[in-house]
C-alpha cells in the first residue's frame, strides 16, 4: 500500500474482548471506522484483526554476550515484527535503540534503560553493577533516560550462599522506587526466587519478572497491592539445561531451578486465580530467539489461563496497561490480521496473514 493509498481492513476486527467491528479504515497511517469519502487506491485484507502484538519483556540491542550492533538489533526488531509483535516493553538494554523511534517500519518500543544489579550479581556487560549506597541515584539516572519504566536485578545466585539470593536491602529498595516514581516511572525487577518478592512488594514495586517464586504467602500481597506479574514461560523453559551446567559447582542452586521450574504452571495459575495481572513477555534477546510471544500465549493456556484472558495479555489489556492504544479512533494503525479466529485458538497467532506497522503493510 501506498503512504497516499487507503487501507481497508474487513471481516472480524477485534476492537476489544468483546468489542467486534466489521471493517476498519487507514487514511495516512492512522485508524478510522468511518468510510473515507471518495476513497480511491484501496487495498482491501480480510480476516481476523488485532493490535499489535505486545512482549513486555523483551530485549532488542542485547545478545547473550551483552550489547550488539545496530544492524543486529534491527534484525531482532524485524524478526519480532513479522511474528506480529508491533509493541516491546525492552526490559533493559545496555544499547541506545533510540533510532528504531525514527522507523515507521518497526516496533515500538518502550524502553527501561539499562538493568541495574549488585556488583559480580548478574551477566557480565548488561547491567549497571552497583552498591546498594548508589541504587537511588542510579535508578534516578535511568528513570530519566527510560519511557516510564526502571529495571532492577532483584535476586541472583549468590557465589556466598551457593543459592538464589535478594540483591538488595529493604531500606534502599523503598528510597529507589520512592524515587522512580517521584519521576513519574513506575519500577519492575527480575526475580526467580522466593525471598526478595515480600520486601519489593511492601517497598511499592509496580511489576515483578518471572515471578516463579510466588508462594501462598505472597500471592495474596501481589493481588492486594495489583502488582503485576510477566512470567516469561518459554524462557523459564530453560531452567532444567541451566540446572545441568551447574550441578556440580552450586547444586544448591540447582536443585532450587528444578523446583522453581517443575511449579511454574502452578504457580502462574495460582497468580491468575488471585487477580494478579498477567502478562505475555518472552525475554527474548539474552539466549533466546526473538518472535517468541505466540509461543507465550501458548504457554499461558498450558499454565491454565483461559484462551480469551491470554491472548488479552497479548494485546487489549497488555496494552491498557503498558498506556498505549490498541484498535481505537485516530490511533497509530499497528495491527496483524489472520486467517482463523485467535479467539478459539491462540495457536493461530503463530500465523500472521498481514503485519500493518503505521498504516503500511509491511508483510
Amino acid at each position: 500500500m501506498s503512504d497516499s493509498g487507503v487501507l481497508r481492513v474487513r471481516g472480524r476486527v477485534l476492537v476489544g474482548p468483546e468489542d467486534v467491528r466489521d471493517e476498519l479504515w487507514v487514511v495516512g497511517g492512522r485508524i478510522s471506522f468511518t468510510r473515507p469519502p471518495g476513497a480511491d487506491d484501496v487495498t482491501t485484507v480480510e480476516g481476523w484483526a488485532l493490535p499489535g502484538l505486545v512482549d513486555a519483556h523483551c530485549h532488542v540491542g542485547l545478545d547473550a554476550h551483552g550489547p550488539v550492533d545496530a544492524g543486529t538489533a534491527e534484525r531482532q526488531a524485524l524478526t519480532d515484527r513479522d511474528n506480529g509483535t508491533l509493541l516491546i516493553r525492552d526490559a533493559g538494554s545496555p544499547s541506545d535503540t533510540r533510532w528504531i523511534d525514527d522507523r515507521e517500519d518497526l516496533p515500538k518500543i518502550i524502553r527501561a534503560g539499562r538493568h541495574i544489579a549488585r556488583t559480580k550479581r548478574y551477566i557480565r556487560n548488561y547491567a549497571h553493577e552497583i552498591e546498594p549506597d548508589e541504587l537511588v541515584a542510579y535508578v534516578g539516572q535511568e528513570a530519566r533516560r527510560g519511557d516510564g519504566w526502571v529495571k532492577l536485578v532483584g535476586d541472583w545466585l549468590d557465589r556466598s550462599t551457593g543459592d538464589l539470593g535478594s540483591c538488595w536491602p529493604r531500606a534502599e529498595v523503598e528510597a529507589a522506587i520512592a524515587e522512580a516514581h517521584r519521576l513519574g516511572a513506575r519500577v519492575t525487577a527480575h526475580c526467580f526466587a522466593e525471598d526478595s518478592l515480600r520486601d519489593l512488594v511492601e517497598a511499592g514495586i509496580d511489576c515483578i519478572e518471572h515471578a516463579t517464586g510466588l508462594t501462598e504467602d505472597t500471592i495474596p500481597l501481589f493481588a492486594e497491592r495489583g502488582v503485576a506479574i510477566v512470567p516469561t514461560l518459554v524462557n523459564i523453559a530453560t531452567f532444567p539445561k541451566l540446572a545441568a551446567g551447574g550441578d556440580s559447582k552450586f547444586p544448591i542452586w540447582a536443585d532450587h531451578m528444578r523446583r522453581l521450574y517443575d511449579r511454574r504452571y502452578d504457580t502462574v495459575r495460582s497468580a491468575y486465580d488471585a487477580g494478579i495481572p498477567v502478562f505475555v513477555g518472552t525475554d527474548a534477546g539474552g539466549g533466546l530467539a526473538h518472535g517468541l510471544a505466540a509461543a507465550e500465549v501458548v504457554e499461558l493456556t498450558k499454565a491454565g489461563i483461559p484462551p480469551l484472558a491470554a491472548l488479552s495479555a497479548t494485546t487489549w489489556g497488555a496494552r491498557d496497561w503498558l498506556g498505549r492504544p490498541g484498535l481505537t479512533e485516530g490511533a497509530a494503525a499497528d495491527l496483524v490480521v489472520y486467517g482463523e479466529d485467535p479467539r478459539a485458538d491462540v495457536r493461530a497467532l503463530a500465523a500472521p496473514r498481514r503485519i500493518v506497522v503505521n498504516g503500511n503493510v509491511v508483510g
